[in-house]
């Protein structure tokens, strides 16, 4: 049975030495992802459980507004605990669209360069 791709290669690419990486943690175009991937993430982050913790606080010391009904049988606590599931895929897809657009292009290039020896 004949398959479009090719066989793997058996030979092994040259993995690159420990002075190859440092040099490459320590470049500014490395230091450019990280900061790029950390000024995105770290906010997100904070913001999503502080979110979070609202919602406990709110659980354990607003029972009364939590309880207040919004429509039939639905009341405020299970409509902020199913926001935060909603929050949750928001944060993951808006973070995959900005990695594939920042910081993937970013990150390949520097792995090429080290892969290929550049």
């Amino acid at each position: 049975m004949a398959t479009e791709t090719p066989p793997p290669s058996k030979t092994h690419p040259q993995l690159p030495s420990t002075e190859e990486f440092v040099a490459v943690q320590e470049s500014a175009e490395f230091g450019e992802l990280r900061r790029s991937h950390r000024s995105f993430a770290f906010p997100l982050t904070i913001a999503f459980i502080a979110w979070y913790l609202l919602y406990v606080l709110l659980s354990n010391y607003a029972g009364d507004f939590m309880g207040t009904k919004v429509a039939g049988n639905v009341n405020v606590a299970l409509v902020l605990g199913l926001a935060q599931f909603l929050t949750t895929f928001l944060i993951a897809w808006w973070y995959a669209r900005r990695a594939a657009a920042h910081l993937d292009p970013k990150a390949e290039a520097i792995k090429s360069r080290m892969e290929g020896g550049a």
